[in-house]
C-alpha cells in the first residue's frame, strides 16, 4: 500500500504512563524508549497529523475498499434499513486514494466532536441535515467544496465509484485539527479478566461482522457477512484492537429518500463493552461524558484497559 507515515522525530526518553512502560504525555505527545512521538489513535510511532474522516460505503457493490488499511480507527455505524457504513479515521499515514465515499449521518457529528475540529469527507448529505453539518465543528468538504479531491471510477457503478484523494482534500482544509488524546490508552493486556477467543461475530440488523485471530499476523482479520474484507491495494482488513461498543441507537428525526428512518448512535454517555486484543477477549465499560471529551475504556473493576497498539476497530452497537 502506498501510504506514507510520518515518523516521529528522537526526543526524550520515557517513563511509564499513559501508552506504555517507556511511554509520557508531553506537549508534543507521547513518546516511546527510542524518543519517538506515538500516535494517540494506535499507539504506534507516528507524529500525529491533521484529522481526516471519511464516510466510506459498506454494501457488496462497494467491496474491495480501497485505502483502508491506512486508517487508524474504523468506526462501523448503523444506517438505514439495519445496513453499515464505515467512517475511517486518518490522521498516521494517508493512502493514495481512499473509498468508495458516501454520504454522512447526523451522529458524525457527536462522534467526531472529540477529534476537535477534523476534516470530514462524505459524497453530500440529505438537505435537512446541511445545516447541522454547517454549524458543527467540522470542516465539512463534499466534492462541491474540494472538487480536485474526488474522482469516479469508471469501473464501478454509481453510486459505489466515488474516491478520495485524502492529500489533496487536506489542502483544501489546512486548518484541520491534529490528532490528540481522546481517550485510548496503549500497553499490556490486563493481567486476568480475559478469555481465549479464536473468532468474535457481531451482527446488526441487516450485517454481519466476523473477527478471526491470526497469531501470525498478531491482528485480527475481518470478514463481513461470511466473506473476507480485503482492500484493492493492501490485501486483508486488519485490526490490532477490536471494540464492541455498546451503544443507544435510536431513531433521529431524519429519512432517506426511500422514507427509511435514519438512526442517531449515541456516543455520549457510558455502558458495557468487549474488548479484542492478542487473541483474547476482555468485558468492558465505556464512559464518555460529552461531546468534546474522549471515550475511557476500564475493567470491570474500574482499571484503565488497554487496547493492542495498531488500527483499532470500533463497533457501534445496540444494546
Amino acid at each position: 500500500m502506498s501510504a506514507a507515515r510520518r515518523i516521529g522525530a528522537a526526543g526524550v526518553l520515557a517513563s511509564l504512563l499513559a501508552f506504555g512502560p517507556a511511554a509520557c504525555t508531553l506537549d508534543a505527545g507521547p513518546r516511546d524508549a527510542q524518543g519517538r512521538v506515538l500516535s494517540p489513535l494506535t499507539g504506534l510511532p507516528a507524529e500525529p497529523g491533521p484529522v481526516l474522516a471519511v464516510k466510506i460505503d459498506n454494501v457488496g457493490p462497494a467491496r474491495p475498499h480501497t485505502g483502508l488499511g491506512a486508517a487508524d480507527i474504523v468506526y462501523v455505524e448503523q444506517v438505514e434499513a439495519g445496513q453499515t457504513r464505515l467512517l475511517a479515521v486518518l490522521s498516521s499515514q494517508l493512502p493514495a486514494k481512499l473509498g468508495p465515499v458516501r454520504s454522512a449521518r447526523e451522529s458524525d457529528l457527536e462522534l467526531l466532536r472529540q477529534f476537535g475540529r477534523p476534516a470530514l469527507a462524505y459524497s453530500g448529505a440529505q438537505s435537512k441535515l446541511n445545516p447541522l453539518i454547517t454549524d458543527s465543528p467540522v470542516y465539512a468538504m463534499p466534492p462541491a467544496k474540494a472538487p480536485e479531491a474526488y474522482f469516479r471510477d469508471g469501473e464501478r457503478s454509481a453510486p459505489h465509484n466515488l474516491y478520495l484523494r485524502p492529500e489533496r482534500l487536506l489542502k483544501a482544509a489546512p486548518d484541520a485539527e491534529k490528532a490528540s488524546d481522546i481517550g485510548f490508552r496503549f500497553g499490556p493486556a490486563p493481567e486476568s479478566g480475559g478469555w481465549q477467543v479464536n473468532e468474535e461475530t457481531v451482527r446488526f440488523p441487516a450485517a454481519r461482522f466476523a473477527f478471526t485471530w491470526s497469531p501470525g499476523e498478531k491482528r485480527w482479520l475481518v470478514s463481513m457477512d461470511g466473506t473476507p474484507m480485503t482492500t484493492t491495494d493492501g490485501g486483508r482488513t486488519t485490526a490490532a484492537t477490536v471494540v464492541v461498543q455498546q451503544v443507544t441507537v435510536r431513531d433521529s428525526e431524519f429519512k432517506d429518500r426511500w422514507g427509511s428512518v435514519s438512526p442517531y448512535t449515541e456516543t455520549v454517555g457510558s455502558g458495557t463493552a468487549r474488548v479484542l486484543r492478542d487473541g483474547k477477549a476482555y468485558e468492558a465499560h465505556w464512559k464518555r461524558a460529552s461531546e468534546a471529551d474522549g471515550t475511557e475504556f476500564t475493567t470491570p473493576s474500574g482499571e484503565q484497559l488497554n487496547f493492542a497498539k495498531g488500527p483499532v476497530w470500533v463497533l457501534l452497537t445496540g444494546r
